[in-house]
């Protein structure tokens, strides 16, 4: 990714609680961050406010790291678009990277096969990293109780094990790694980081290259093909039915 017009977008998921507003806040701190724009789902849920130095227009806010702030209030590849115009014609300050947070609930294969397969995005953006936030403490819990946080894990090429602290003793210690277990078996090519020893730093989870979904297990390629077919379906029935009229 050398051509400096192309920008590099990094997604970060995880399920409700595993602790992505910590992981973002301290992030958002880092110098390397500071000319970063943000996308999130629903500004409140992400509890970010005590940073916000300054408010523009459209929802687009500026933090006191630097780096910009942007709630999805519509669809995400005109909110993407529309940064990127701002910030061509100078309404808005210059940003050298897209980061996108889901809602704790969310699939992730939408969000990914629009990064990687929309036209016009794919002129000005490539999908860079796939971040996801594990709870150490509830995490197999989770992985067992909804499919989501399946997808969650299985489709990342970085997974932030948040919470260790709560973990103590011989038992901690085996269900962390059960919990590892269960994720390298998920997601072979995964790098694993833990935020209790300081290693999901900006440096090891940005920068990382192109994402490969060809290094993802069968089932995520499965959801990201899925996710293909599905939209390429609701493209084709939109323009037939524009035909009609």
């Amino acid at each position: 990714m050398n051509d400096p017009q192309i920008l590099p977008v990094s997604v970060i998921t995880g399920f409700l609680g595993a602790g992505k507003t910590t992981l973002l806040n301290g992030l958002l701190k880092d110098p390397a961050l500071s000319q970063a724009a943000v996308i999130i789902n629903e500004f409140g849920e992400i509890g970010l406010d005590h940073l916000l130095v300054e408010r523009s227009q459209e929802n687009v806010f500026e933090m006191s790291s630097g780096c910009l702030c942007c709630t999805i209030r519509g669809d995400l590849i005109d909110t993407m678009l529309k940064l990127i115009a701002r910030r061509d014609s100078g309404e808005l300050k210059s940003f050298d990277r897209i980061i996108i947070e889901t809602t704790g609930l969310a699939d992730p294969a939408p969000v990914l096969h629009t990064v990687m397969s929309e036209p016009d995005l794919l002129r000005r953006c490539r999908l860079e990293s796939v971040i996801t936030v594990i709870d150490g403490v509830a995490g197999e819990a989770t992985l067992d109780a909804h499919a989501e946080a399946v997808k969650q894990a299985a489709v990342a090429d970085r997974l932030v094990l948040t919470k260790l602290d709560l973990l103590s003793g011989r038992e901690g210690e085996d269900a962390l790694h059960s919990l590892i277990g269960r994720l390298r078996a998920l997601n072979p090519a995964a790098r694993i980081l833990t935020t209790h020893r300081g290693e999901a730093t900006a440096a090891r989870l940005f920068n990382s290259g192109l994402y490969n979904p060809e290094t993802k297990s069968i089932d995520a390629r499965n959801w990201l093909n899925a996710e293909a077919y599905t939209t390429s379906e609701k493209r084709r029935r939109h323009r037939r039915h524009g035909h009609d009229h």
